[in-house]
């Protein structure tokens, strides 16, 4: 990946830097979870404070974008995130970057079930 303010973030992130996690931030910025609306959040301090509390409640989290595709200003990631909260996450993050900051984001994360963990929608297939 190319994108160096999101390069930052997740360095940011991972030293659990907060003055440098909301540096990448514009103050336009707006953070958005479709199937979570009550997540929603505005601006780098709000960024801040979210994750303040986050670091406070898991202390060893980690953040990791296995894969990225970068489309004009915008760049979809798979992220990683272990140890949230004592769950491990992993979805899509589409960030938008303009002028060197994130701008916006939309956030596609689900904690991991374990392996024996029921299907929604019904029972687990049996595997050969």
């Amino acid at each position: 990946m190319s994108n160096t303010v999101v390069e930052r973030l997740i360095g940011a992130l991972n030293r659990h830097d907060l003055d440098g996690v909301a540096e990448c931030f514009g103050p336009d910025f707006s953070g958005e979870w479709p199937a979570h609306p009550g997540r929603d959040l505005v601006g780098p301090e709000q960024v801040r404070r979210n994750w303040e509390r986050i670091f406070k409640l898991s202390p060893e989290i980690t953040v990791a974008m296995t894969q990225a595709v970068e489309v004009g200003d915008e760049v979809w990631g798979e992220w990683y995130y272990t140890k949230a909260a004592g769950q491990d996450l992993k979805g899509v993050i589409v960030i938008t970057v303009r002028d060197g900051l994130i701008r916006r984001s939309r956030f596609y994360m689900e904690p991991i079930d374990a392996v024996d963990a029921a299907v929604p929608g019904g029972p687990r297939l049996a595997r050969d």
